[in-house]
This record gives structure tokens, C-alpha cells and sequence, in this order.
């Protein structure tokens, strides 16, 4: 039961970054309409960071609005990091970049709108660096395959 409840967690939090990655390149309408999709020619990061950040860094995120290397490098954060988790497969780079993008949601939106000073940015984050320490990849996923490869054998920051 605790290998299956580890494995939850880890999918379940790649689920939450490969799911908005998918309704930002596609615009499947839950936060991003169709013709604000990223193929469409919309910008994944401009809504966000233009209208929904707050607090003493806002201007900083504001002035990063539909910036090309931004939303480039948001995107394949989403993406390498939800398929990473999903499988099972270098979780540390996986966890350790998910919570720093994590952390930076939450710089952008100090002080969080339900609490003084914690929200679910900072939960996920937590979350995502303790499962490199549980060896959650390993439990339901590729992660033993993935840890028996050359190249991971040889620099064991890709385990």
C-alpha cells in the first residue's frame, strides 16, 4: 500500500504539470480559450504573469510577459517535468526544477490569497522533494530502468 500511495503522489504531480501544459499548446479551454492557445500564436505565460501576479516581485514577472525564451522555457518545464514524474524517470532534476518553478509561482503571487504566507505552491514543492528520497520512481514506474542506464550510473544527478 505505501508503494502504491508513493506512486500516486508522484504521478498525481506530474499530472498537475503536464496537465497545463496540454491546455496552454492545445487551448482546451479550462485556462487557456482556444485561440489563446500556444499553437495558435498565444503566449503561455502572458495571462499569468501580466494580470495574475502580485506583491513585492510582480513587476519583475509582469516585465517577463510574453517573452519567447520565457515561454519556451516554461513550456518544456511543464512538459519534461510532468513526463519525468509520470514515469518515473529523473526524479531528482524532475523534483528539484518542479519545486524551483513552484517557488517562483508562488514569488509571483506574495502574499497568497488564502493565507499570510503559505499555499499550495509551496505543499506541491515540498511534496516534490521528498519523493528522490522515497525512491518513488522505482514504485510503479521506470525508475529502477531508468536508474540502470550508462549515462545515469555514470552521473547520478539524472537518477
Amino acid at each position: 500500500m505505501k508503494n502504491l500511495t508513493i506512486a500516486a503522489l508522484r504521478i498525481s504531480l506530474g499530472w498537475i504539470f503536464l496537465w497545463p501544459f496540454l491546455d496552454k499548446v492545445f487551448g482546451l479551454g479550462f485556462t487557456t480559450k482556444a485561440e489563446q492557445a500556444w499553437l495558435n500564436g498565444g503566449s503561455p505565460t502572458t495571462g499569468f504573469l501580466k494580470f495574475g501576479t502580485k506583491g513585492p516581485f510582480a513587476d519583475m514577472f509582469q516585465n517577463l510577459a510574453g517573452n519567447m525564451f520565457v515561454d519556451w522555457i516554461f513550456m518544456l518545464g511543464l512538459l519534461g517535468i510532468g513526463i519525468a514524474l509520470i514515469l518515473g524517470i529523473g526524479m531528482r532534476i524532475a523534483s528539484y526544477s518542479g519545486a524551483l518553478m513552484l517557488l517562483l509561482m508562488y514569488l509571483a503571487v506574495i502574499p497568497p490569497e488564502h493565507n499570510p504566507f503559505l499555499d499550495e505552491h509551496i505543499i506541491y514543492a515540498l511534496m516534490l522533494l521528498i519523493l528522490p528520497m522515497l525512491g518513488a520512481g522505482q514504485h510503479f514506474g521506470l525508475g529502477k530502468w531508468w536508474n540502470n542506464m550508462a549515462p545515469v550510473k555514470r552521473f547520478p544527478v539524472l537518477e
